[in-house]
């Protein structure tokens, strides 16, 4: 029998991901790939491969929908800087997974915390920069 507060749950977690602000979705989203990394680099420090593939994946899915969100005609060269950047956090990621290198995932996590920073100085109204 499954928990009478299940359903509830359930539709407490779809409604706070329907009910975000995009600002919002792209906070949850770079904290998504910063734990699935650190799971990831988890993984590859106890030799489970099955799992750092697993991980790995996910932080390069979530990467691939930050890179898909961004607005070319109206982000200029600022989406432009971010999908290469992005492109080259997926190169990072799929070196990591072929050779197990913990090195690689450290990188795109301190360039993940480095956006996720920047993105949240923008949701208080501050300006990169200052």
């Amino acid at each position: 029998m499954a928990s009478p507060n299940l359903a509830g749950y359930q539709a407490y977690q779809q409604n706070k991901y329907q009910t975000a602000s995009p600002h919002r979705l792209t906070l949850m989203l770079y904290n998504g790939a910063i734990q699935f990394a650190g799971k990831a680099k988890q993984a590859i420090t106890e030799g489970d491969i099955s799992q750092t593939n697993k991980y790995i994946q996910k932080t390069q899915d979530i990467v691939y929908e930050l890179m898909s969100a961004l607005n070319q005609k109206e982000g200029g060269e600022i989406a432009r800087n971010l999908k290469n950047l992005y492109f080259y956090m997926i190169e990072r990621l799929i070196e990591a997974n072929i050779k197990k290198n913990t090195a690689s995932i450290d990188e795109v996590v301190a360039m993940l915390q480095e956006l996720k920073s920047a993105w949240e100085e923008i949701g208080k109204g501050g300006t990169l920069g200052s």
